[in-house]
């Protein structure tokens, strides 16, 4: 049986969840007087990191999935310029800084690869295929008719 791949599955997914992570850890540090700006922003803009590239896979369409990853990296864009306002503000030390834009350099650089792909896909010569990925696999079920969409 050939599994279909969920959004889960993509490298730009899982390394983009890594930073979104480190960024949430980030979060943590920050101190308490920028809960509702800095703080936020961060968690929110990470968060988003994430959610689009998810949900620009749900869709069928490549033009829909491209213009949610392109959203995807404007979020990661506005994570950068946080990691700068940390850095203005001497909230975190340089170096961890730098190790954290040096982890967004390399999802940009999987985003616009991802974004690549999705442009070759629109213009090849095929159909988009509307069934829905087996989650059976990920939950440790049997395949099971009763799970059948």
């Amino acid at each position: 049986m050939n599994r279909q791949s969920t959004f889960e599955d993509l490298e730009v997914y899982q390394v983009a969840r890594e930073f979104r992570k480190a960024m949430y850890r980030l979060a943590r540090q920050l101190p308490e007087i920028d809960k509702f700006g800095l703080v936020s922003q961060v968690r929110r803009a990470a968060l988003s990191l994430t959610n689009n590239i998810a949900e620009g896979h749900g869709r069928f369409h490549y033009l829909d999935q491209i213009k949610f990853t392109l959203q995807s990296r404007g979020s990661l864009e506005e994570l950068i310029d946080d990691l700068n306002a940390c850095h203005d503000e001497q909230y975190v030390a340089t170096e961890q800084i730098a190790s954290l834009k040096a982890e967004g350099w390399r999802v940009r650089q999987l985003i616009d690869g991802y974004i690549r792909y999705l442009r070759q896909q629109k213009n090849a010569p095929s159909t988009v295929e509307e069934t829905p990925p087996s989650y059976n696999d990920s939950l440790g079920l049997e395949d099971d008719s009763r799970f059948t969409i």
